[in-house]
């Protein structure tokens, strides 16, 4: 393995440590249903807010140049993704749900990563692919139903955002790696934050606190507007540019078990034995649906 691709995986796998803190940190600021604290919109839009005025002043600093035409639109496919979706439904969804019960909805967000990394590319996944897919996706649903609680046998609201929000991660993943390779990695989720700020200052001020919040949940809202929403993505974005998009990703499948470590001493929250399972069948199911072959599309 070259070192480029070695310092790749690194910078891979910091970016999802940092990313493993997300859950339970939104888990902490957003609250509970029985003592809520921040709106999941004030977390979702202030979080950009912060994180895409500290962006403008990187750009300015480093003197980025202009995104050239041709990446306007991925840019905003981009903060479409990871700017607005993954951020608003993950930040409502949290308060419903526990954070080790969201890191195994969100399992399955690498093969879904891969998944439209493959159409970016024109590629053809494999019929073990989508198997595997498929696959994933019914463990998902199985377990959500079993965690479904006192709602009786059924999908909490709280699990179809966080499956929309996988889905919004995995486009902004997607055209986001692709951007990485003609631009600086750190300028893409800059852009991508700065150009959403007519949105998401607005939203923010419309949703800001108006009693006052307890210093832990002002904590947590500063580190997934710091690290979650900008310097993750610095080592992300470089990590996936330069070991390679399908190599780099290898890394997601800890994720899950990182934020379910990191859940318990900050949430004081439990991990069963069923839980524990079905994220290991899950990661199961994304690491051989990885491994299967993705064919380039045949001219037309």
């Amino acid at each position: 393995m070259k070192a480029e691709e070695i310092r790749g995986l690194w910078l891979g796998l910091l970016g999802v440590a940092i990313f493993a803190l997300t859950l339970p940190m939104t888990r902490l600021a957003v609250g509970t249903a029985q003592a809520p604290q921040m709106s999941g919109l004030f977390i979702a839009f202030g979080r950009a807010v912060v994180a895409g005025l500290l962006s403008a002043a990187f750009l300015l600093a480093t003197r980025a140049p202009l995104p050239r035409r041709a990446d306007w639109l991925p840019l905003a496919a981009t903060a479409g993704g990871v700017v607005f979706g993954f951020p608003l439904f993950t930040s409502v969804a949290m308060r419903y749900v526990e954070a080790v019960h969201a890191a195994v909805i969100i399992g399955v967000l690498p093969l879904a990563t891969a998944a439209v990394g493959a159409w970016l590319a024109r590629q053809r996944p494999s019929a073990g692919f989508w198997a595997c897919a498929v696959l994933g996706s019914v463990l998902v649903a199985v377990y959500a139903l079993l965690h479904s609680g006192s709602a009786g046998l059924g999908l909490h609201p709280a699990d179809g955002l966080l499956l929309a929000a996988v889905a919004c991660a995995a486009v902004g993943y997607g055209y986001g790696a692709r951007l990485a390779q003609a631009m600086r990695a750190d300028h893409v989720i800059c852009w991508a934050l700065v150009i959403s700020l007519p949105l998401t200052l607005p939203g923010a001020l419309l949703a800001r606190p108006q009693t006052g919040l307890p210093a832990s949940a002002w904590w947590a809202f500063a580190y997934v507007a710091v690290f979650s929403m900008w310097l993750g993505f610095f080592a992300w974005y470089r990590g996936l540019a330069l070991g390679g998009t399908v190599r780099v990703s290898q890394v997601q499948l800890i994720q899950p078990f990182l934020s379910m470590l990191f859940a318990v001493p900050l949430l004081g929250e439990t991990l069963d034995g069923i839980t524990l399972g079905f994220a290991l069948a899950v990661i199961a199911t994304v690491f051989i649906g990885k491994k299967m072959p993705v064919r380039a599309a045949q001219a037309t």
